[in-house]
């Protein structure tokens, strides 16, 4: 994906208010062996970027003017209450040093599983994003997991799916195999009557 930038020579926090009164947003480049860049940015064209999921997960093209860098979205600041963009850092790429990322979590085929088809589950995503590193070049902008063979009161883990080639899971703590899905069989269900009811009669003494 790609974006426009201009160079700002002014800093500072009232050139800051200046430049969003104007419809702009202050940005910063920073990593790799340049010094930091600060940038100016369009306020509408960064916030309908910032809408898209890819943006946040993806290794992005900075136009500025005649050259441009290839440059990994860090941080957004927004306004407290207001719809509006105030801050935004990003980070140069070297395509031959490691990333350390957040990717998005996509979960499909929930309503084809065993879990929902046969005994009513719901089904809850756990995780949201995993923390990984790869390389740029394998980067995904999204992990697939596939719930199609889920089972009632089952919990699907990291160790469950396979991970896209050359990208490896970054472990929070010791949770190096974390829950990403939970299928919550509901009380009451049709399923967890017959099950109820297939227990009682295995306990009933034979007459």
């Amino acid at each position: 994906m790609k974006f426009n930038a201009t160079e700002r020579s002014v800093q500072g926090t009232s050139a800051s208010r200046r430049l969003r009164r104007a419809g702009r947003v202050p940005a910063i480049v920073y990593g790799g062996t340049a010094q930091p860049l600060s940038v100016e940015l369009d306020h509408n064209e960064i916030y309908h970027a910032l809408r898209k999921e890819s943006f946040h997960a993806s290794i992005l093209t900075m136009d500025l003017g005649s050259k441009s860098e290839q440059v990994l979205l860090r941080s957004v600041q927004w306004h407290p209450y207001k719809q509006q963009v105030l801050h935004v850092d990003f980070q140069r790429i070297d395509a031959s040093q490691a990333l350390h990322t957040k990717v998005p979590l996509h979960f499909v085929n929930a309503d084809q599983s065993p879990a929902v088809k046969l005994s009513g589950a719901i089904v809850t995503h756990l995780l949201t994003e995993l923390e990984v590193t790869c390389l740029p070049s394998n980067l995904p902008q999204y992990i697939e997991v596939d719930l199609g063979n889920m089972l009632g009161g089952s919990i699907l883990h990291l160790s469950d799916i396979t991970l896209p080639v050359g990208v490896t899971y970054v472990p929070h703590g010791a949770d190096a195999n974390p829950a990403l899905a939970a299928a919550h069989v509901k009380a009451g269900s049709d399923a967890g009557d017959e099950t109820a009811t297939g227990e009682a009669a295995a306990d009933k003494p034979a007459e």
